[in-house]
């Protein structure tokens, strides 16, 4: 089964480009692909102008569960990319200390995973990937899993740590929220076979309060426009999702973003 058909982006140096889209577009084969892991049927991923064949060393990715080792403390998780690359010692223990530091784990690093909060082991696999310092962090859909209020914390302190880094990053998300306060442009892709609809950028100044900027004009706009885009791919109308496609339209320059229909789950 074809997942994605004709695809092609660019992704420039220390961008932050989000990927969104309906569920079974393509969005996780297109960075499984981007990270060397699948291989094209057609076509290629090129990194600085060569091809990807395989996992690029300065790539780093952070998957939708924590992927934490039970056995591992959160010292030691956050250590295991390190000792993969051969980092060892003095060094090992600064970066380590560093990931603790910018997670908000200190007083937990001899915890295992068991003891601790989801949103805390995210932040373990977080930091893990982090702290090897990768050049490209690709991320899929890290946070789908968090209440809200532990998914607002780590948006802030993903912006912090990539406002101080700028790494490049590819994110794949079903919140379009999300993906307004992360990214520099937005990739909205079409049902399966995914294509790409429409790369928008994002019309928000940096740095980002990821509790303020939801009171904005311009964040209101932002989801306006691509909900009406995306709305488009959500099934026929009349259902849940032709209901949303309705609101997003009768909300289009508003200064509001869609609710959706009160006696139905919300969709992302």
């Amino acid at each position: 089964m074809e997942a994605v058909h004709d695809v092609s982006f660019e992704v420039a140096d220390k961008e932050f480009v989000a990927i969104v889209g309906p569920s079974g577009c393509g969005k996780s084969t297109i960075l499984n692909m981007l990270g060397g892991l699948v291989t094209p049927s057609e076509g290629g991923i090129e990194l600085d102008g060569r091809p990807v064949a395989d996992v690029p060393p300065n790539v780093g990715y952070v998957f939708q569960k924590d992927t934490v080792f039970p056995w591992r403390t959160v010292r030691r998780n956050i250590a295991l990319g390190l000792e993969y690359r051969g980092v060892r010692g003095d060094e090992q223990e600064r970066r380590v200390r560093e990931g603790v530091r910018l997670a908000g784990l200190e007083g937990f690093e001899d915890a295992f995973p068991a003891t601790l909060s989801g949103g805390m082991r995210q932040r373990v696999a977080l930091m893990r990937t982090l702290v090897v310092d990768p050049e490209i962090l690709l991320m899929d859909e890290p946070f789908g899993a968090l209440d809200t209020h532990t998914k607002l914390t780590l948006h802030a302190e993903l912006l912090s740590v990539w406002e101080a880094r700028h790494q490049t990053v590819v994110f794949v998300t079903h919140d379009l929220s999300e993906a307004i306060t992360l990214a520099d442009r937005i990739i909205v892709m079409t049902r399966r076979p995914g294509r790409v609809k429409l790369v928008h950028d994002v019309g928000i100044p940096r740095p980002r309060d990821v509790i303020k900027l939801r009171e904005t004009e311009e964040y209101a706009h932002e989801y306006s426009v691509i909900w009406r885009v995306l709305g488009e791919e959500l099934a026929e109308p009349g259902g849940v999702q032709g209901d949303m496609r309705n609101a997003a339209a009768a909300h289009l320059g508003s200064g509001h973003p869609p609710k959706p229909p009160a006696s139905r789950p919300p969709l992302q």
